[in-house]
């Protein structure tokens, strides 16, 4: 059987080079805090517990992980003062009493890691004592050198500021990712001293130890894209590398899913949304939230959508925002439209351009062309609403509802004053302000009766200006 399995998360720095007040592991990577992404890959390799060792923000990130992970074993160690990575790992001690078994070392700010490459590193670590996966670098930096033996064998980490020249030129670096068993781990923890240049307790010197000690030790490295993935976040810089990353992988899962992206490298997806086959997704989108596109639906140029929901084969088109909104199938929206949280549509409903609805259900075959707002409301099957019209759901102090019924004609520039009532079949002229119920069947005005002045526009037209330096001409009756 499987030896069983348990993580820590190190995720209790301050993150400076952020230049933010927030801390560094809640900085959000495809709309979630990157934290969550090590925690989830851990739960998904089979972590029992999964130990988040926190500092800075502590509270702030402790909430954060519960909302995302409510009922996953995982589980919070605190780490007061920050005294080096072997101090942080070792105040998981207390959540892992007792467990026998592989403890997999994840970094909180290394959110592109993927599934399969974490699960190769425990393949290629097998019986190890220590594992650590490690990169190979053109340019290795400030990351600890991996050191070898004459055969090959990894024998010790080296952080950068304590390499001696020779080895400062190693390419091959140390990740931060490590698989160790926990025996070993929690009974050399403990022994490690702080004699090196930044006067930290390393978790690195874990691996000198065990080398020393006769326990095998494996050096897994990693290069190419697969190394990309162990890229921690130090900077803004290197979170836009961190979100573009993600941002590709998760627009190649829902093309691999039979989606179309007409201009892939300019559409942001949050990690929750979800994309129908055969859907066509234009250039400059936004999908985010808990969005959900059914198949065979199109959205169009730079429209942005919020945990929204589009039916099959719907449309929507360019520019429109979508936020907390419902289209059933068939529906088209847009362009410019935009489409609050409440607003329910049926099938085959029409809504054009800058066209606002909030709290709106619209039932199948409404049409609101344009130029429309339409707020807590009922609109019936197969109403047309003319261009202008808005409900008036205000009073200053409480909303109100309107109800209109089914094949209702609204003219253009109507006013209805909620609460008010438009029963079915009903006509409303244009330009009327309805503030009282509407019988099925009957017409509505309420506008003035017209005046025609004959004349009016001769007897009051423009005289011609007068040029400059002319003769001011005497005064008329």
């Amino acid at each position: 059987m499987d030896r069983k399995r348990a993580a820590v998360v190190m995720a209790a720095g301050q993150g400076t080079r952020m230049r933010s007040a927030l801390a560094k592991v809640l900085h959000p990577v495809a709309e979630r805090p990157m934290v969550a992404w090590p925690v989830e890959l851990a739960l998904a390799l089979g972590c029992d517990p999964v130990v988040v060792v926190l500092g800075h923000q502590r509270e702030a990130v402790a909430a954060a992980l519960a909302a995302e992970f409510p009922e996953a074993p995982v589980v919070v160690a605190v780490q007061a003062e920050q005294l080096g990575t072997a101090h942080a790992v070792d105040c998981a001690r207390a959540a892992l009493a007792g467990f026998a078994g592989d403890v997999f070392i994840l970094s909180g700010d290394v959110p592109t890691l993927r599934a399969e490459t974490l699960q190769a590193f425990d393949a290629a670590a097998g019986d190890a004592t220590v594992a650590v996966a490690g990169m190979r670098l053109a340019a290795p930096g400030a990351y600890g050198r991996l050191v070898r033996d004459a055969q090959g064998r990894l024998s010790r980490i080296v952080e950068a500021r304590d390499c001696a020249p020779s080895e400062l030129a190693i390419s091959e670096v140390n990740s931060g990712l490590y698989r160790v068993d926990a025996r070993f781990l929690f009974g050399t923890l403990g022994t490690l001293d702080r004699d090196n240049a930044q006067g930290e307790f390393y978790l690195t010197d874990i691996v000198a130890r065990a080398a020393e000690t006769g326990h095998t030790v494996v050096g897994h490295v990693l290069a190419g894209e697969a190394a990309d993935e162990l890229l921690g976040v130090n900077d803004r810089v290197d979170l836009a590398a961190a979100e573009t990353r993600m941002q590709a992988r998760l627009r190649r899962t829902a093309m691999l899913a039979g989606a179309s992206f007409l201009q892939p490298e300019t559409v942001r997806l949050g990690h929750r949304v979800r994309i129908g086959a055969d859907s066509v997704i234009e250039g400059g989108v936004s999908l985010l939230g808990r969005t959900r596109i059914g198949p065979n639906c199109v959205v169009e140029q730079g429209a942005r959508l919020i945990d929204a929901e589009v039916g099959e084969g719907s449309t929507v088109r360019a520019h429109s925002v979508l936020e907390g909104a419902f289209l059933g199938a068939d529906c088209a929206v847009g362009p410019f439209a935009r489409l609050r949280e409440g607003t329910v549509l049926h099938p085959g409903v029409r809504i054009g351009n800058f066209v606002e609805t909030k709290k709106a259900e619209l039932l199948a075959g409404v049409k609101a062309g344009h130029l429309a707002y339409l707020g807590d409301c009922r609109i019936g099957a197969e109403t047309n609403v003319g261009a202008g019209t808005i409900t008036c759901n205000y009073d200053g102090a409480a909303k109100h509802f309107t109800e209109v019924g089914a094949k209702v004609f609204i003219g253009s520039d109507t006013q209805l004053v909620a609460p008010v009532r438009v029963g079915d079949g009903a006509f409303v002229g244009a330009g009327s302000t309805v503030v009282a119920d509407v019988p099925a069947g009957a017409l509505a005005l309420s506008r003035s009766r017209q005046v025609n002045i004959e004349g009016w526009v001769a007897r009051k037209a423009p005289k011609k200006p007068i040029k400059a330096g002319a003769k001011t001409p005497p005064a008329q009756e």
